[in-house]
């Protein structure tokens, strides 16, 4: 019996088998030029030859998938790395090792594979030394070699999947000033994947009896040539049960839902901050543990009260007599209102601490930031001429030239 067509990505790129992944960016593009389907209207054979190209890309681009094909001569999607290194070593490897098993014989569920006039001889013998080094027995090699290429027993690579871990979640929340410094609750809705409760996140239903496809055996087989072999039961995925796709989720084992949350804001959060919420991110698969929700806080602003840090900034207006000759003044504060007292001579800009009136820290207790008060010395309009006057009069006695340092640094 003839053996199927084998195919030589390499050469039908063009490309040497030691190019480089930029080469065979470059090849590919250039050919798929010429032959793209837009450019070869109606053309099947253009059409064919742009799906081969695509398909050599799709695998000599893959560093993984280039490697399997390298030691195996084809590649396949039921091939693990570990089988491919186990039958390079035995004796295998170069474009085409596998008789019938070019690269257009991969798939996902087993393709056939033709191995007529095909010489085990030297396998068999690489597998029989390989067992006997190992501590095992040669045809045992052999059998792992070809289960893992073909999914077949029980005891092959191909098993149930296992749990799945749910992935995690972030949220901005876009918190109150006074909410972020004295703390409270926030009510969010929440869009996360939950547990499918129709299939209890298994992704399917079981009914009585065995998979009518396998008969229960989790396994059918298929033939290739003069070859037979079994691969895994599409339907029951292996596991011989009488399964179906559960029609809520699809297959996923988790539905989109939107569900209201309590967020506890903590007294003195900040800005950027994040809490985390255990088990309320999205739900994991075939019962795996559920992701974390994170709740970045995004604080808003105030129209007096800057906040950095603990430190709360605040800008206070004084006048030109309060400035000059000292006082004592209310300025707010988150507290409240507060004295402040104003130092004689003090200057437009200079900052005044109110130490401890900024705001509780979230994590260390019993410690508060302050208040940075900044001066902001403003001068009234003259209203009769009597203001006038005395204005000239402290001119007089105040002869100083504010801008005598400025002249000294010109």
């Amino acid at each position: 019996m003839a053996n199927a067509p084998k195919k030589d990505y390499y050469e039908i790129l063009g490309v040497k088998k030691s190019a480089s992944a930029d080469d065979i960016r470059k090849a590919f593009r250039k050919l798929a030029r010429k032959y793209h389907p837009d450019v070869n209207p109606g053309d099947k054979g253009a059409e064919e030859k742009f799906k081969t190209l695509s398909e050599a890309n799709d695998v000599l681009s893959d560093p993984k998938k280039r490697k399997i094909y390298d030691q195996v001569g084809f590649y396949s999607d039921n091939i693990d790395p570990a089988t491919a290194e186990a039958y390079a070593r035995a004796g295998g490897g170069a474009p085409g090792g596998f008789p019938g098993g070019g690269p257009g014989a991969g798939g996902a569920q087993g393709v056939p594979f033709d191995f007529g006039g095909f010489d085990f001889s030297d396998l068999m013998d690489n597998a029989r030394r390989s067992g006997s080094t190992s501590g095992g027995s040669g045809s045992s090699s052999f059998k792992d070699i070809f289960s893992g290429i073909f999914g077949g027993g029980r005891g092959s690579a191909v098993a149930e999947e296992g749990p799945e871990p749910g992935t995690d979640l972030e949220y901005q929340v876009n918190v109150p000033f006074w909410t972020a410094i004295r703390g409270g609750v926030m009510r969010l809705n929440i869009s996360r994947h939950d547990v499918c409760a129709n299939c209890h996140g298994q992704g399917f239903l079981e009914a009585p009896g065995k998979c009518p496809q396998c008969n229960g055996t989790g396994q059918i087989t298929q033939t290739g040539g003069r070859m037979k072999f079994n691969v895994q039961c599409p339907r029951c995925h292996g596991t011989g049960k009488n399964i179906t796709t559960c029609p809520v989720c699809h297959g996923e084992g988790t539905v989109l839902k939107t569900e209201p949350l309590e967020v506890r804001i903590k007294a003195g959060t900040r800005d950027g901050q994040r809490i985390r919420l255990p088990g309320k991110g999205n739900a994991g698969g075939r019962g795996g543990a559920a992701g974390d929700l994170y709740v970045i806080i995004r604080m808003e602003d105030h129209p007096i009260f800057r906040r950095d840090g603990d430190d709360i900034y605040l800008s206070v207006p004084v006048s030109v007599t309060e400035a000059a000759l000292g006082a004592k003044i209310e300025v707010p504060t988150i507290d409240g209102r507060a004295l402040l007292k104003i130092p004689p001579g003090t200057q437009s800009g200079q900052k005044l601490r109110l130490r401890e009136k900024g705001v509780p820290s979230a994590t260390k207790e019993g410690v508060r930031g302050d208040e940075i008060v900044e001066i902001n010395v403003t001068v009234s309009m003259p209203r009769d001429e009597r203001t006038k006057e005395l204005l000239r009069e402290l001119a007089k006695l105040n002869p100083e030239d504010p801008r005598e340092e400025l002249w000294k640094k010109v």
